[in-house]
């Protein structure tokens, strides 16, 4: 018989804390107690401009009072200025609007597909990577490199061939004449903050362009400034085909996009859908966000605070013995060797500290992009004394 709990009617997908947060602001969470949180997770690098944005939430209510969802069968204004927004600020031509990464990702991967079959005599095969993670549809998860998702709900979409991350001979080996696409996280998240090396990102736009294979650049946590950069491809001076975003994009609210070039954009009508996709309330807080976050000063302070804030991680880490800091702008991880991630994030929480740990040996800091120099020292004076007393 079920325990009987506050919780039981929502189904256990994940291990959670008995709290009930109630509301937040800016960087900061409130439980039903009034306990206060330093929110380092963000909804998992989602929250933008931390919690309850004003911002977002005065665009919320100014478009519920003007229309909420015309259907996707029409345009709607919303859905055209943030797609132009999103190409002006990007190397791609066309946008098609979902409700989450996985969905994006999904739809990338039908488009590569649907691209394989007009363009490379039904090519279908598309390279990922190992330890990467693109969502949680039955062909996202396929397409994934994560251990746990190996032999969860079989048999899932064939067709992903995976290959280690940061090793270009082992992608030139898995090309074949069915291979139609590359497709990678440039930094991959869940594996614990690991960045695409330089030579081997341009070793694949090399691989791409000998093979006639496109490259998708799944960007749902690393796009929209998380890095420092409005895309992450931007380091690289690389043009991905196609690129999904999500998480951030919304500042909090569902919604995820796929973009491509006008070359590669394929699908025909009846192809591609969904009931909400591309709805006015979302689409106006995405354009907002994009608008905000592309302004220089924006950019510029996030890669202020996220030197800063790796800087400290740095000493820090020197200071117990730990290991390296991975990652870009205010996506970081730092390697705790030995000292168990899980424990020290449980630790944080009782001190008042949300952080994730994506590997046993790994904590990874995803705040606010308009997190305050100030929060970011209370953040490590909290974590310093729970390593203190983690020794």
């Amino acid at each position: 018989m079920m325990k009987h709990t506050p919780f039981r009617s929502i189904m256990p997908i994940a291990k959670r804390p008995d709290l009930i947060f109630e509301h937040g602001s800016g960087s900061w969470l409130y439980d039903d107690k009034e306990n206060k949180y330093l929110d380092f997770i963000q909804g998992w690098a989602v929250n933008t401009f931390g919690h309850s944005s004003r911002l977002i939430s005065e665009t919320l209510c100014r478009q519920a009072g003007k229309l909420i969802n015309a259907s996707p069968a029409f345009y709607n204004q919303p859905m055209i200025d943030c797609a132009n927004t999103l190409t002006r600020h990007s190397v791609f031509d066309q946008v098609f609007f979902t409700n989450s990464g996985a969905e994006a990702n999904e739809g990338a991967i039908k488009l590569a597909r649907k691209w394989g079959a007009k363009h490379k005599n039904g090519a279908y095969k598309i390279i990922t990577f190992e330890n990467g993670f693109h969502g949680r549809t039955l062909t996202t998860m396929a397409a994934s490199g994560k251990a746990a998702f190996s032999d969860l709900f079989e048999p899932k979409t064939p067709g992903f061939i995976k290959v280690p991350f940061n090793n270009a001979k082992a992608v030139e080996a898995a090309i074949d004449s069915q291979t139609v696409a590359i497709m990678l996280e440039p930094i991959q998240g869940e594996a614990g903050v690991i960045p695409a090396a330089d030579e081997f990102m341009y070793a694949i736009k090399e691989l791409a362009s000998k093979h006639a294979l496109l490259l998708i650049f799944d960007e749902v946590q690393t796009g929209v400034g998380r890095t420092g950069e409005l895309f992450a491809y931007q380091f690289y001076a690389i043009e991905p085909d196609i690129m999904t975003l999500g998480k951030g994009l919304g500042g909090g609210v569902p919604i995820a996009a796929l973009l491509a070039k006008s070359e590669v954009s394929v699908f025909e009508y009846g192809d591609q859908g969904g009931t909400y996709n591309g709805n006015p309330l979302m689409t106006t807080v995405a354009n907002a966000v994009v608008n905000e976050v592309s302004k220089p000063v924006f950019l510029k302070q996030i890669n202020e605070k996220g030197n800063y804030l790796k800087q400290q991680l740095e000493q820090l880490s020197r200071a117990f013995s730990l290991g390296e800091i991975r990652g870009k702008g205010l996506l970081l991880a730092l390697n705790t060797k030995s000292r168990n991630a899980p424990n020290i994030v449980q630790t944080c929480l009782d001190n008042g500290l949300l952080l994730n740990a994506p590997r046993e040996n790994c904590l990874r800091f995803m705040p606010a992009l308009n997190i305050s120099r100030q929060e970011i020292d209370q953040m490590l004076d909290i974590l310093n004394k729970v390593l203190k007393h983690e020794t």
